[in-house]
């Protein structure tokens, strides 16, 4: 018997995917609907500890209150009034709906049932491949994009690895992101420490929409009250930022770490560029402030309407981009 396992099997009325590492006893739960992580399960001190703050149950998964573990592409956090501008045509999300009800968010495959492609598992490791062909022309957005998704488990942690591909006939803006929520005791967060390696702030509007220009970027060196640079305490801290100028490890691994000092649980978000989207959870429906979300993103929110990110979130017709992100448990 090898050391991994990997199955498809149900969770009330939901299709899901389960991961398991036999011998750590590690176990990473993801349901089809939305790609989206349910549970991963590590072991420390003989306690099973879920360090997902994902859906509680099947009904969770289909309402998805807030986004937990969503992947969202083809853009990532808001575009501004639903509305953007690319290769010189504009482009309205929203046709016809009222400007105090226009928004959009984290992109078109929330609420996509996933094919499963392949489920593999040997000595090194278990993943699943998880596919989409729902991006495809609509409102405000006449292009048709092909997702995956890899989850892997393996002695490291969990990977995740996209694949966009143009399969229209233009040039399509396109970029991923990855909205988890981790918690690491019971309770809430303020007793844990941040270190998030970044140089600069986003500077937001009230709808969390950047500041056009070079005003949307703040050195962390004057906004002290968000400068995590070094590990400390979130105390009261409110976070909803994006962070850029991310500082890379050695191994090119740029991480956001997160630990208790209580529980000695600890994690590194990681992602290989891009920003990193912190939020305390102050404002969520269920348990605030009872979990951190660390996203990491391609390229930062409303990136549709800003000069500074065409580059990178130009997808050609027929290529196709990959981003890489994960969670490491207990860094050292």
């Amino acid at each position: 018997m090898t050391r991994y396992a990997a199955e498809s099997t149900w969770w009330g009325k939901q299709e899901i995917v389960v991961l398991n590492d036999t011998a750590s006893r590690r176990r990473l739960r993801i349901a089809r609907h939305g790609a989206a992580v349910l549970g991963f399960e590590v072991v420390r001190h003989g306690v099973v500890h879920d360090l997902a703050d994902g859906y509680r149950n099947a009904d969770e998964v289909l309402r998805r209150p807030g986004s937990r573990f969503a992947i969202m592409v083809p853009f990532a956090g808001r575009i501004g009034d639903a509305r953007y501008r690319f290769d010189g045509q504009s482009q309205d999300l929203q046709p016809g709906v009222n400007d105090t009800q226009r928004a959009s968010r984290h992109g078109f495959v929330r609420d996509v049932d996933f094919a499963v492609d392949s489920l593999l598992a040997d000595n090194d490791g278990a993943s699943v491949m998880l596919s989409s062909a729902a991006i495809r022309p609509q409102p405000g957005y006449p292009h048709a994009v092909d997702l995956s998704v890899r989850f892997t488990l393996d002695a490291q942690g969990m990977t995740l690895e996209a694949l966009m591909r143009n399969v229209g006939n233009e040039a399509a803006p396109c970029f991923f992101g990855w909205h988890p929520y981790f918690r690491l005791a019971a309770g809430g967060i303020e007793d844990w420490q941040l270190q998030i390696p970044a140089q600069t702030v986003i500077r937001t509007d009230a709808d969390l929409i950047p500041l056009a220009d070079q005003a949307a970027y703040v050195s962390l060196d004057h906004v002290p009250a968000l400068d995590f640079r070094a590990p400390r305490r979130i105390g009261d801290a409110i976070i909803d930022q994006e962070y850029c100028e991310l500082g890379a490890d050695p191994d090119g691994r740029i991480r956001t770490r997160l630990h208790d000092p209580v529980s000695g649980l600890g994690i590194a978000v990681w992602q290989e560029r891009g920003v990193m989207h912190a939020f305390t959870a102050d404002t969520v429906s269920r348990d605030a402030r009872r979990a951190v979300a660390l996203e990491p993103m391609e390229c930062m929110a409303d990136a549709f309407n800003r000069p500074d990110c065409t580059t990178a979130i130009r997808l050609l017709p027929g290529a196709e981009r990959r981003f890489r992100c994960g969670v490491e448990v207990d860094p050292s």
